[in-house]
């Protein structure tokens, strides 16, 4: 742990807030101790509602680094992670994660993801977005592709 990491993290929060990009949060990936990714909330700058601080710094990180996945890497975020940079998180494999704001502190200033924590715990058929399946036949076909693809890059 190292707070200058964190430090880095709330100020690149603050400054991109007030330049307007998107909303107050910023984080820093790790490698060793060197900073390799940076990322801001650019939603409104973007029109992207998954360019969250976290996403973008772990896109950044990948791209400096020529790799998808973290594994030998720490994020700081100025805030808990919402779902989906949750499990952007778990998809890229950081081997930890320190955080300074809670969902419950931005929940305070409107951005309350209690309603996508709970929507995901729920079974398909009662989630409020309608989701039905369609063609698994024929979507399962790629998939034994897939399985038998001997050149593929796993992940």
């Amino acid at each position: 742990m190292n707070k200058k990491y964190m430090q880095e993290a709330i100020r690149i929060s603050r400054q991109m807030m007030r330049r307007n990009m998107g909303g107050p949060f910023g984080a820093v990936v790790v490698r060793g101790d060197k900073i390799v990714g940076r990322g801001c909330n650019q939603v409104t700058s973007t029109n992207d509602p998954t360019a969250h601080a976290e996403v973008v710094a772990i896109r950044d990180a990948c791209k400096r680094l020529k790799t998808f996945q973290l594994d030998d890497c720490e994020l700081y975020t100025s805030c808990e992670p919402c779902p989906m940079c949750l499990s952007a998180i778990y998809w890229a494999r950081f081997k930890k994660v320190y955080y300074a704001n809670t969902r419950r502190d931005a929940a305070d200033i409107e951005f309350d993801d209690d309603f996508i924590y709970t929507e995901v715990s729920r079974p398909i058929t009662e989630r409020s977005i309608p989701m039905r399946q369609l063609l698994r036949k024929d979507a399962l076909t790629v998939f034994q592709e897939w399985k038998n693809k001997a050149d593929k890059i796993r992940y």
